[in-house]
């Protein structure tokens, strides 16, 4: 630490000091040099007297002086390599003439001759040997050490073939040291890898405590969900940063590099591993038939996207309102290796810009390409946004759903999935209530007699990692030093992965007979705040609450915004049905025959086109009788009417 800081402060010396500093050294080397040239010629030490001092003046006199004329002073980084090595041999050549001269060829009586010749040699020598010194300490080799010590410390969680190839990768960083490795093998305790001990899982806290272990990195790409949560429950408390390694299928491709490593999968919290999905069921609507995904652009339509090129279909239409969404989307899958060994041609993708409330495009669209299945996740999803646009989300959401799904049975389509939500369960919110009555109208869609397309309706919570979910906000306000906001402190949600919600969603459809609402097992709701002081835990950081004021980042409780519930909801009524998926249910729920519901809808849209904010939720609460709002209408352009 006082090297450092001795480090530290020559460096931020003016030049000068530097310079005087530099002629003090070399003085101090003329006088030690000829006290050991004394020395190596009398084989003891002496305490010059009278005449003896002489060398020693004289040594100062004409080594300063000459050092000056070469330039050594002029900048000690510039001249501590090659050229200060030149200019030193050029002044040592003078400086050792001359003293030689003086004092071995001359000669002074009471001073040795061969003093004439010794001294310059460890005059020069030492010179040198401090202009390396300087150039190690101040220049790279010391701060080379100090990067090396200052590096973090990091243990690797799995031995295996993944943990031998991150830290192959980690022998090269700059910011990361391996010092050792964790492992559930016990085969493998003890032993060493890579140089480095391999520890069982028990000794995990107390090696993070003793070795000041700064990250812990995940490489166990094949390890259940359930283990991995264990080991994260036991390093939150360990104040360490967690990341970890893609699964198998990602890091099948080659070698692990470092950029690899990304931050933790909160899904790991969760607990549960995914179920291995159906083959048959995955396949049944999408391979060697044309597809269509409305919302394509989006967090579930897109995933949905990569999802279905994996399983073969002929074609792929991305239908998005988004052109920026929607340009990212179709260059991601364009991008897509095709399916190697299945015999399976490579499938058309077609990037369409529009509205799903555009029926002519939405016409000509399907009399162009007679799509098979649609996936309808186009969607306005955002609940305070809805809120504030009552209007604008419904029109979007219910009558963008109808449309779509009216112009599907036109044009023969075989299946139709709206993508749905568990907040249209008991809705407190406009998006709510939207959603339920776009599964209403569906519902009565596909009672109705003559059509042969399949409308079914797949319902899940939230997604994390998608647009608006609180994990992407969670991750930012950790990186921003927080605090990190919750609207509530008792608030809950239930939670899946992307791709676990995609799959299950291709499933769902795949079973349905027409009118179905397909529910899927989202496993135990999660309170927030136990998701906020995880993620902030994981991250190698403590939460700053009453218990623990020094804490790094606060959790901030900003209150429910417009519309929020508490705890959300799966099922309406508690008649729910088993599927051939042992995480897909088929829920009963109540709904209006097409006849009464149709002319409500006009009446709904009715108030919409009139902008009348007041109408509109009377309209929507006779319609879905489970909707109860919580707040008084908020829509932005109906208050700036009231108030004008």
């Amino acid at each position: 630490m006082i090297l450092n800081s001795l480090h530290d402060a020559a460096l931020g010396l003016p030049r000068v000091v530097k310079r005087v500093l530099a002629v003090m050294l070399d003085a101090l080397l003329c006088v030690a040099t000829v006290l050991c040239g004394y020395y190596l010629r009398l084989g003891f030490w002496i305490m010059p007297a009278g005449i003896q001092w002489l060398p020693v003046a004289v040594s100062v006199i004409l080594a300063i002086p000459l050092f000056i004329r070469v330039g050594l002073y002029r900048a000690i980084f510039r001249y501590s390599g090659r050229a200060a090595l030149g200019a030193l041999a050029l002044a040592g050549s003078v400086y050792g003439a001359t003293f030689a001269t003086v004092f071995t060829f001359i000669g002074i009586d009471h001073v040795p001759r061969t003093l004439g010749l010794i001294q310059p040699i460890l005059l020069i020598a030492a010179v040198g040997m401090s202009r390396v010194a300087v150039r190690f300490w101040l220049g790279g080799g010391y701060a080379q050490i100090r990067a090396m010590n200052s590096r973090s410390r990091v243990l690797i969680y799995g031995a295996g073939r993944a943990g031998r190839q991150l830290a192959a990768a980690l022998a090269g960083s700059s910011e990361m040291r391996v010092v050792g490795f964790v492992d559930d093998d016990t085969s493998l305790h003890d032993s060493l890898l890579n140089g480095q001990p391999i520890h069982p899982a028990d000794r995990l806290e107390a090696l993070i405590a003793r070795e000041q272990v700064g990250h812990v990195l995940l490489a166990m790409p094949s390890a259940s969900r359930a283990r991995r949560s264990e080991i994260l429950s036991v390093l939150k408390h360990s104040a360490v940063q967690v990341r970890t390694l893609p699964d198998l299928n990602d890091i099948a491709r080659g070698r692990v590099t470092v950029n690899d490593l990304r931050e933790l999968d909160i899904e790991d919290l969760l607990g549960r591993d995914p179920v291995t999905p159906n083959p048959v069921l995955l396949g049944r609507n999408v391979l060697g038939k044309t597809v269509l995904v409305t919302g394509a652009g989006g967090s579930i339509g897109s995933e949905l996207c990569r999802r279905i090129m994996r399983l073969g279909p002929r074609c792929l239409i991305l239908y998005d309102v988004s052109e920026p969404a929607l340009y990212a989307v179709h260059r991601e899958l364009e991008g897509l290796p095709p399916l190697a060994g299945e015999g399976v041609p490579p499938a058309e993708l077609v990037p369409l810009l529009g509205s799903v409330t555009d029926a002519a495009r939405l016409s000509s669209i399907m009399a162009a390409f007679r799509p098979d299945t649609i996936y309808h996740a186009a969607a306005y999803k955002h609940v305070p946004l809805v809120e504030h646009n009552p209007g604008a989300g419904l029109h979007n959401n219910v009558f963008g759903t109808l449309t779509t799904a009216q112009i599907a049975r036109n044009h023969g389509v075989s299946d139709f999935v709206l993508i749905s939500t568990d907040k249209a369960v008991r809705p407190t919110n406009v998006m709510g209530a939207s959603k339920r009555l776009s599964e209403m109208a569906l519902q009565a869609l596909a009672a109705e007699q003559g059509g042969k397309t399949r409308f079914s309706m797949v319902r899940f919570g939230n997604v994390l990692g998608s647009s608006g979910s609180v994990v992407p906000l969670f991750r930012k306000q950790i990186r921003e030093g927080g605090p990190v906001t919750i609207t509530h402190a008792d608030i809950t949600r239930y939670f899946m992965s992307i791709p676990e919600a995609a799959e299950l969603v291709i499933q769902a459809g795949s079973m349905a007979h027409g009118g179905e609402v397909f529910v899927l097992d989202m496993g135990e709701p999660v309170r927030i705040v136990d998701l906020a002081r995880n993620m902030i835990e994981l991250s190698g950081l403590r939460v700053r609450d009453a218990a623990a004021p020094d804490g790094d980042i606060e959790i901030a409780v900003v209150g429910l915004r417009p519309g929020e519930k508490l705890f959300e909801e799966l099922l309406i009524g508690a008649d729910d049905q088993p599927t051939d998926h042992p995480r897909i249910m088929k829920a009963r729920e109540p709904m209006l025959a097409w006849a009464d519901l149709s002319p409500r809808l006009d009446e709904l849209s009715g108030h919409i086109a009139a902008n009348d904010a007041q109408a509109v939720r009377r309209c929507l609460q006779a319609l879905v009788p489970e909707f109860a709002p919580t707040d008084a209408v908020c829509d932005f352009v109906y208050l700036a009417q009231v108030s004008a």
